[in-house]
């Protein structure tokens, strides 16, 4: 006779999560559980990507404190919770490149001085490096924009995205080949590239 355990078992946590998500709909106050037990691993997500350990507190924070507003539209579709709140997490993430991106483009007049005066730190040309990437890819023609997002920030498979854009796998890979040509040569032009 075989046993079902492992499937009776994931069935269950399923049941528990639905439940606990339902609760929490009614009781904002039951969102505490969900917290708990998804925290270490939305948090390991964000640090993994970001490299900062005060800006993946900010992040995950802000994971948790969208999950929670935006809690009445969750519809559970037997897909585990924490997949939400990655990819709010994911969001998160390349909205905080977004903001810094800006912030660079807004004091690019005053870059040159500053790296006078003080010098940059690994870490802060890091920064740089990144932010001026997702402002090019902002730039990007919108699909091929959302086809690197998908798969470099969210690291979804071209499997995954393809099902989620409607489009072949052939046709996600040849927008993620355009698009990181397009990102090449952009960085190529732009300041601080190999021309820059």
């Amino acid at each position: 006779m075989a046993v079902r355990a492992p499937a009776a078992r994931g069935s269950r946590e399923g049941a528990d999560e639905r439940l606990l998500i339902q609760a929490a709909q009614k009781d904002p106050t039951r969102f505490a559980e969900l917290y708990e037990i998804h925290f270490e691993q939305v948090y390991a997500y964000t640090a993994r990507r970001v490299g900062s350990r005060e800006i993946a507190e900010d992040l995950t924070s802000e994971v948790f404190h969208k999950a929670l507003a935006n809690l009445h539209r969750f519809e559970w579709r037997g897909v585990p919770f924490v997949s939400w709140l990655l990819r709010i997490a994911a969001n998160a993430i390349v909205d905080q490149a977004k903001r810094s991106s800006k912030e660079v483009t807004d004091l690019k007049d005053h870059e040159e001085i500053a790296v006078a005066e003080v010098g940059v730190s690994k870490d802060m040309e890091d920064a740089i490096h990144r932010a001026r990437l997702f402002h090019l890819v902002d730039e990007l023609p919108a699909d091929q924009s959302r086809v690197v997002l998908m798969r470099f920030a969210e690291e979804k498979s071209i499997r995954e995205i393809a099902d989620e854009i409607g489009r072949s796998e052939g046709a996600v890979k040849q927008l993620q080949f355009r698009g990181l040509q397009n990102l090449r040569a952009q960085f190529e032009k732009k300041p601080g590239g190999k021309n820059g």
